[in-house]
């Protein structure tokens, strides 16, 4: 019957190389093996897994409005949701990357005017004052003030609602800054 310790031995069952890959029958547990999914804004490009974090300031360079997207992902994917809500009268600056027809008609609906460098490739230039476009470093200065905050310049958040929601704690400290100095 079986051996005299009361243990039952059993054979090893042999198994084929490929079993282990089908022990469950189903669908995955919750992965799908994508890495930056909607949710994530994660976006392969060659330096690994990137975020861009997109703007709109004032003329301060206090932060008005605030977007996430993909690092592979093209600009002006995002342009209609951060130029929305635009004061007519006001001067738009923005780099090469949101110098489409699409985007420039969006900001002059609204009773703005696009103050945008042309891209090489367009055979119609636009109006453009490089004096004007001047004041874009604005922008510059508040992406290197966000960056003195740790946690928005390595990105230790997996979703992009808890990264963006750190940004903007990281605005609202840069807007009391600016208000407290004043006050």
């Amino acid at each position: 019957m079986g051996p005299a310790d009361g243990r039952h031995h059993r054979r090893a069952r042999r198994r084929h190389p490929d079993d282990r890959q089908h022990l469950r029958s189903g669908p995955s547990a919750g992965r799908d093996g994508k890495k930056g999914g909607a949710d994530h804004c994660l976006g392969r490009s060659r330096g690994g897994l990137t975020t861009k974090i997109h703007v709109v300031v004032d003329a301060q360079g206090l932060p008005i409005r605030l977007g996430l997207t993909a690092g592979q992902a093209h600009d002006g994917q995002i342009a209609d949701t951060l130029l929305d809500h635009l004061v007519p009268r006001t001067i738009v600056l923005a780099d090469k990357a949101y110098d489409a027809d699409r985007i420039r008609e969006l900001i002059q609906d609204q009773g703005a005017t696009p103050n945008i460098p042309p891209k090489s490739n367009r055979r119609w230039k636009p109006c453009f004052s490089k004096r004007l476009y001047r004041e874009r470093n604005l922008i510059e200065r508040f992406f290197s003030k966000l960056k003195h905050f740790r946690r928005v310049a390595t990105r230790y958040d997996k979703l992009a609602a808890n990264f963006l929601a750190m940004i903007q704690l990281a605005s609202m400290r840069l807007w009391l800054r600016a208000y407290e100095s004043t006050a």
